[in-house]
């Protein structure tokens, strides 16, 4: 494959164009303590992210990666309930963009690249999100973690857009921050573009063999050979 192969790239959201942490700690922390559980704080859930909603108020629960299989089904449901409306009522002010996201994609778009959002957030969050951060505009699909019955690492989403755009893995580009993203990719039989920062529960992307390793989104015009 070479990169000049690429005309479709797939986006994870959080964590690789958002930081959208502290917005979600605030909420998984509101709702862990409305149940009588510990606070969790925002360094806390930068490791917890990453596998869904679901799993991030459990790790908060259990104060841990690994969840307490000692949890309830309902306290793990209830709790859920109680993040959402706190995730909501939070308006998402202080998540924000990573620095050269906004200029990328839009480099991106005039350079004629079709573009889609596969994100493991519940999709109700994420319209407003990116109508905020003015980058609606630029993905044909957004594809919510619970679009599908199964979320990243599994390849549905990325199978689901070749089969609707008619491409061939060879000219899609998964762009991600954490293992889940570089293994959907990897299980689609697609290139993969892994950034260092982001939630990668404490693990660096490297790990994960990427195809490319990545400090700033903007190093993805190089890959794609886009001038900017």
């Amino acid at each position: 494959m070479t990169q000049q192969d690429i005309k479709f790239i797939a986006f994870d959201l959080d964590g690789t164009l958002l930081d959208s942490v502290p917005d979600l700690a605030v909420a998984a922390d509101q709702a862990v303590q409305a149940l009588g559980f510990p606070s969790v704080s925002e360094e806390q859930v930068r490791d917890y992210v990453g596998n869904g909603a679901d799993v991030l108020i459990g790790r908060s629960l259990s104060q841990s990666l690994t969840i307490n299989p000692e949890l309830s089904e309902e306290l793990r449901a209830k709790a859920r309930v109680l993040f959402d409306d706190y995730y909501e009522q939070s308006g998402h002010k202080l998540s924000h963009l990573y620095p050269t996201v906004k200029e990328t994609l839009a480099e991106l778009h005039k350079a004629g690249f079709v573009m889609a959002l596969v994100t493991n957030k519940p999709s109700k969050f994420v319209p407003d999100v990116l109508e905020k951060h003015d980058i609606a505009k630029y993905f044909v699909d957004v594809l919510g973690g619970d679009a599908f019955p199964e979320k990243k690492p599994n390849p549905i989403a990325l199978n689901w857009l070749m089969e609707k755009h008619q491409i061939q893995p060879s000219e899609m580009l998964m762009v991600g921050d954490s293992k889940n993203d570089i293994l959907a990719a990897k299980n689609a039989g697609c290139a993969s573009f892994g950034l260092t920062y982001g939630y990668n529960h404490g693990e660096p992307i490297s790990a994960s063999n990427p195809d490319f390793v990545a400090d700033s989104l903007a190093e993805l015009l190089d890959v794609v050979a886009v001038s900017a």
